[in-house]
């Protein structure tokens, strides 16, 4: 690490990642903003920052001094920003709706990781594509893949190519569903806040499809409600990311008889991230957070630590995209992004029909 620290080509590499990361957020303000005409833009400036990063490393040959730099970034702050996202998920702030869309939230993950899973596998792709397509349209797009990757030795361009898929998707239900769901439950803006929450992939195409209903529709809850679900999902990242190395891990494939060490498999950034959700449930408890600081003191930390974790999810995306190759993308070829089409209306289909049939009476009988 020290050499690291001496070596001009690492901070090189950590610096291109920064100023990629940076223009992913402007560019990502200015396209949802300017582009499609919204108040706060909800197109993910982690998808801008890959796909800016790849423009860069496939339009620019990038000297091989600046790896390491891009490499940490893509490790260490990856990490740490991963860690730093459980502040996001204050367990008592979900509410009575916690109850209602963990059901829903359960089964949409059961059946998206194991049919997509097992899919995958049948269409011959590898096990980490197949399984970074399913984890990312199960649970919460970006931030699941980039959690998932390292854990099954997934390489940049698969990464890459699942992030991609996610972002399609994701963002023609965004536009789409609102619509659906309107269609659908057009009295009952809950179960249609249920559905974006539960069926839609990365939190911000989440908050966008619900603003969208809200602004359209004048319907404030269906927003919250999706706003919920979907931290709902976030939160299961604890478990389903552990289990999906289990399931996916390179070294299972070789040998399904070997004893596996499952205590070593729990990765620290994963415990990590559930002491920050520990962290702010404990904090938003009463009055005076831990007895010692102001409200108004808590909340300014919290909007630090979410600005902290964006920031390096930001910059590892960014390193990301410029550790990643269109020559690999090319290679794995169109299976994974039907993959990533049937995986989205899979998870769409399944929320729409659980909702459809037993959401209104869940409700009823919970809140």
């Amino acid at each position: 690490m020290t050499k690291s620290l001496r070596s001009p080509g690492w901070w090189m590499g950590i610096g291109l990642a920064l100023f990629v990361s940076i223009a992913a957020g402007h560019v990502a303000t200015w396209f949802g903003v300017a582009v499609l005409g919204f108040a706060k833009s909800p197109v993910s400036a982690i998808m801008m920052a890959i796909v800016l990063g790849m423009l860069v490393a496939n339009t620019i040959k990038l000297p091989e001094s600046i790896q390491p730099g891009l490499k940490f970034c893509t490790s260490a702050i990856l990490r740490i920003g991963i860690i730093l996202l459980g502040i996001r998920l204050s367990l008592m702030g979900a509410g009575q709706f916690t109850l209602v869309a963990l059901p829903f939230v359960i089964a949409a993950i059961t059946i998206g990781l194991f049919t997509v899973g097992l899919l995958g596998r049948y269409m011959g792709l590898s096990r980490q594509l197949s399984s970074l397509i399913a984890v990312g349209t199960s649970i919460c797009g970006c931030t699941a893949i980039v959690a998932t990757a390292p854990l099954i030795k997934a390489n940049a361009s698969e990464v890459s190519y699942a992030v991609s898929c996610i972002t399609i998707f994701g963002l023609v239900a965004m536009f789409i569903y609102p619509v659906l769901a309107y269609q659908a439950f057009a009295t009952q803006p809950e179960l249609a806040g249920l559905f974006l929450g539960t069926s839609i992939h990365e939190t911000a195409q989440v908050a966008g499809a619900g603003m969208m209903y809200e602004a359209q529709y004048n319907a404030p809850v269906a927003l919250d409600i999706a706003t919920v679900t979907k931290l709902v999902r976030n939160l299961c990242m604890i478990v389903v990311i552990p289990l999906v190395c289990i399931l996916y891990s390179p070294e299972r494939a070789k040998d399904d008889t070997s004893k596996i060490n499952y205590l070593a498999m729990m990765p620290w950034f994963i415990v990590g991230f559930a002491l920050m959700s520990a962290i702010r449930t404990v904090g938003d408890m009463g009055d005076k957070p831990f007895g010692i600081l102001e409200l108004s003191q808590w909340n300014e930390i919290i909007f630090f630590i979410k600005e902290a974790a964006e920031r390096c999810l930001l910059l590892a995306m960014a390193a990301v995209g410029l550790t990643s190759m269109f020559a690999g993308i090319i290679k794995i070829g169109m299976r994974p992004f039907v993959l990533g089409l049937f995986a989205a209306v899979l998870i769409g289909g399944v929320s729409f029909t659980l909702i459809s049939l037993f959401a209104a009476d869940l409700i009823a009988l919970l809140i």
